[in-house]
């Protein structure tokens, strides 16, 4: 297969799309309150392994990021996506495409859920709708799924939607607590797994 050269900037594709329970969307000037209010609940939980996470963000400065997702999505640099309960309108976690390579079609889903949602499958659905879009709209090649191999959570979520143990990368990256972590690579493959 020939790899073409593409300017991601010239693709189009939708802004949102839905799974049974969830609208999921791309970030839009104003969620940072609602954002917020999620990170303020789950911080405890999203600490461990998120480095974002190490202190509480202040109504600006969840607004301040949220902006710069837009930009990075309609830039197509990083598809940051909110998580929103149909029923409800309120925001039940975020996800997103991470780590693009557009050349080769490689996308990697990252996620969390806010705390009063978690062991309910929010995670599992949207990451099922999100590897339908990739697929589907971005012509994904390779899908990957990293997480602390500490994390056994996430790690259930990428097993669950099919995702495989690549292998595990040892002490390669810095964990929030200052140390090394190990981490997981899960993958579905074109080819392979679609």
């Amino acid at each position: 297969m020939r790899i073409q050269s593409i300017n991601p900037i010239m693709l189009d594709f939708p802004e949102q799309f839905e799974s049974e329970r969830l609208l999921i969307r791309a970030p839009l000037w104003e969620d940072g309150t609602a954002l917020n209010e999620a990170v303020h609940e789950s911080i405890e939980e999203l600490r461990p392994w998120m480095p974002w996470a190490q202190s509480l963000p202040s109504i600006e400065e969840s607004e301040s990021g949220i902006r710069q997702s837009r930009l990075e999505f309609l830039e197509r640099k990083d598809l940051r996506l909110l998580l929103i309960d149909k029923n409800t309108g309120r925001i039940v976690g975020s996800s997103g495409l991470h780590r693009l390579d557009w050349e080769a079609r490689r996308f990697e889903i990252g996620y969390w859920v806010r705390t009063s949602c978690a062991k309910q499958g929010y995670v599992t659905e949207a990451v099922h709708a999100i590897t339908d879009f990739a697929i589907r709209e971005l012509q994904a090649n390779r899908l990957e799924i990293r997480c602390d191999e500490r994390n056994v959570r996430s790690a259930q979520v990428a097993t669950r939607c099919g995702f495989t143990l690549e292998g595990v990368l040892r002490k390669d990256n810095a964990d929030c607590q200052g140390g090394l972590r190990n981490t997981m690579v899960f993958s579905k493959v074109r080819g392979v797994e679609f």
